[in-house]
């Protein structure tokens, strides 16, 4: 299915700023259908077809759907839209006319002109219309609360026909909750609750206020129920913001050991502050939650932080046995090991930084290449380039993966430029290309692909990747095969020198971590 945006740019002349106002009426008008206990369409005008096209559609969660089936992309024209067309001609919500039928459920038809603000704040031009049809099947006399989500939700198809609804999001807001059957308080102009349902009553309740909201002059009320008295008058100022026609953030109250998320919209159908629509939420098991995750995160960062600290301590005994061995091939036997442990001390340390289990890759392979240089047994001053992103792997992929790199690289050096007294005596000439060593990545979904590629001497005759005896080489082929699941092929570059061509799949336990 086309999004909003594509279909008002197929079949419409709307701006990028009226299709802008459209994305924040559907994202934030599930509030007005479900006070509404209606479905709302978004109808644009089919540019020269005097036709409406619905671009979206949302259902209410209070009441049944007057539409089993979804409109969004349906064309539609004649008298089938009369009332859309007063509405988009007239400016005016079209509340006329007798019920309709889809199928055999009896629905409602109103529709109300979509405004967009002029820059100067004056009334602007009608860019839509917003069906709101009603399934009448179960239509009864209304309760009080009933009696207050109509009367609020008629308030706001007003401010949606001036302009004035929805208001701006605040950065950092990218859902619409606390909803309707979470809460809902009323407001009158000077601030006090002319009504407040049962859920809304709970929550208060949780915040240790036993007495009934009517009444009440609510920002009085949140700043004597806070525990921080910054947070109460925070909390109360947002709801003097909303009375006098401004749309503040949300907002949290802790009180005994409870959590309270309120969301403060002002009331002004025709430009009049009326008063204010207030939801709330009780959010205290979530905080709750929320604390104990941060508390494991905190500790699984500490646990990542000590296994470096470890691995660093284990790196540095081998160093100091390095140094005090006679024999040549030991200790270089002992170099390589703290090289491979170091290697893994470095995804420890990004993850005693982080607050997942994953990490940015891309650094630490930046590190161990450059290390690959310092420590390497050549005198041929190698360089290093990695192209492509290795991106966010998860711990496990990256503790296998950057002991397989760390080793790769490390051969690219030492055997794809070995030293003087292996080498050719002859000096490079001028022309010749300089030496380096390339890391080339691309990420598919499910798959990563690598390649070390070197431009050294190339590999030597007879050479038989899988038989190799190097322990290097060994440790490569097991950790790519067992713990990375994946793939390696050693071959000879296009232009000359080695490739080490690595695949490994990303997929654990049928996930898959984002790639930054």
């Amino acid at each position: 299915m086309s999004t909003l945006r594509d279909l008002a740019e197929e079949h419409t002349r709307l701006r990028p700023a009226d299709i802008d106002h459209l994305h924040r009426i559907a994202g934030d008008w599930q509030l007005l259908s479900d006070l509404s206990f209606a479905d709302l369409l978004l109808w644009v005008p089919v540019d020269g077809e005097g036709s409406f096209l619905c671009v979206a559609q949302v259902r209410p969660t209070t009441a049944p759907t007057a539409y089993q089936d979804d409109q969004v992309g349906r064309i539609v024209g004649g008298p089938e839209v009369a009332h859309l067309e007063v509405a988009y001609g007239q400016g005016r919500i079209w509340r006329e006319g007798d019920p309709v039928w889809y199928g055999d459920v009896p629905a409602r038809h109103e529709a109300i002109p979509v405004r967009l603000r002029a820059a100067d704040g004056e009334s602007g031009e009608v860019i839509a219309v917003v069906g709101r049809d009603t399934n009448l099947s179960t239509a009864r006399t209304p309760s009080q609360l009933e009696l207050n989500y109509l009367t609020t939700a008629d308030d706001l198809a007003q401010m949606i026909a001036d302009g004035t609804f929805p208001p701006p999001r605040h950065p950092g807001e990218t859902t619409s909750a606390p909803r309707v059957g979470d809460g809902l308080v009323r407001l009158d102009a000077g601030g006090k609750v002319t009504y407040a349902s049962p859920n809304a009553q709970s929550a208060y309740r949780r915040l240790g206020y036993a007495s009934h909201l009517v009444g009440e002059d609510l920002a009085a009320l949140h700043r004597r129920l806070a525990n921080d008295p910054l947070e109460g008058t925070e909390a109360a100022n947002g709801i003097l913001a909303a009375l006098r026609g401004e749309a503040p953030p949300r907002r949290e109250i802790d009180a005994r050991g409870a959590t309270m998320l309120t969301r403060a919209l002002p009331l002004m159908p025709a430009g009049v502050p009326i008063g204010a629509l207030v939801l709330v939420r009780d959010i205290t098991e979530v905080r709750r939650r929320d604390r104990a995750l941060i508390t494991k995160d905190a500790t699984i960062r500490e646990i990542h932080h000590r296994v470096k600290n470890n691995l660093q301590t284990v790196a540095a005994l081998l160093r100091l046995q390095a140094r005090r061995v006679a024999m040549p091939e030991a200790r270089v036997a002992l170099e390589e090991s703290v090289r491979r442990v170091a290697s893994i001390a470095l995804v420890h340390e990004t993850l005693s930084m982080s607050s997942d289990e994953a990490v940015e890759f891309d650094g630490i392979v930046d590190r161990v290449a450059s290390a690959a240089t310092e420590v390497a047994a050549t005198e041929v001053t190698v360089g290093m380039r990695r192209e492509g992103s290795f991106g966010v792997l998860p711990a496990e992929i990256a503790t296998s993966l950057v002991m397989v790199l760390n080793e790769l690289l490390l051969n690219a050096v030492e055997h794809g430029f070995p030293p003087a007294e292996e080498a050719d005596e002859r000096q490079p000439q001028p022309q010749e290309p300089v030496p380096q060593v390339v890391v080339t990545v691309h990420r598919s979904r499910k798959t990563l692909h690598v390649t070390v590629a070197d431009n050294g001497r190339g590999l030597p005759t007879g050479f038989d990747s899988e038989g190799g005896a190097k322990l290097g080489l060994q440790i490569v082929r097991a950790l790519v095969t067992g713990e990375l699941r994946g793939s390696i092929e050693l071959r000879p570059g296009a232009a000359g020198g080695t490739e080490a061509v690595l695949t490994v799949p990303l997929a654990r336990g049928g996930s898959e971590r984002p790639g930054g």
